[in-house]
């Protein structure tokens, strides 16, 4: 499995998170399974990370202050742009997993016409929808969500953490 990590800086509207990065984890295995989205929901609940859905992303930068939030991509490929506005372009294909703490923009620039993730949540939080933020309390938020208790492909002793610490 190879591992991105960026960090993204406040740009004025999406606040980012200041102190744990994007994790993108490329080459999960699950394009040998049978039912890639059954194993995305079954992997991410058995590590905490439950409020499973199956969909794409949104075509509009957005973020998260209450939560973070995983992507595992299933099927098709979309170019993506991360971190908000100012952010990074990355291409996504099936098996590559994505790590989004609170606050990090995300967006869909282009994608296959079948694209599909399976999108959790660590404790099965149900996220807040934000476009753009330029409130103080917004970023107080983001910087007191907790840790999930683990990676949400790999578990307790994830690589997740060799990237996120408190």
């Amino acid at each position: 499995m190879q591992i991105e990590t960026r960090l993204f800086a406040d740009d004025g509207e999406t606040p980012n998170n200041p102190t744990l990065p994007l994790v993108l984890m490329r080459g999960s295995g699950v394009v040998a399974k049978d039912d890639p989205a059954g194993w995305f929901e079954e992997r991410f609940a058995s590590h905490g990370w439950t409020s499973a859905w199956r969909w794409g992303v949104y075509a509009y930068h957005h973020f998260h202050t209450t939560n973070h939030e995983v992507l595992g991509v299933v099927i098709g490929q979309a170019r993506l742009m991360l971190g908000g506005e100012h952010g990074e372009e990355f291409i996504v294909r099936p098996g590559d997993v994505i790590v989004i703490p609170a606050g990090v923009g995300h967006k869909c620039l282009e994608a296959s016409g079948n694209f599909m993730v399976v999108g959790a949540y660590p404790r099965g939080e149900h996220p807040d929808l934000m476009k753009s933020s330029s409130s103080a309390s917004d970023r107080e938020r983001i910087a007191s969500v907790p840790l999930p208790d683990a990676d949400p492909v790999h578990g307790a002793g994830g690589p997740l953490f060799d990237y996120w610490r408190t």
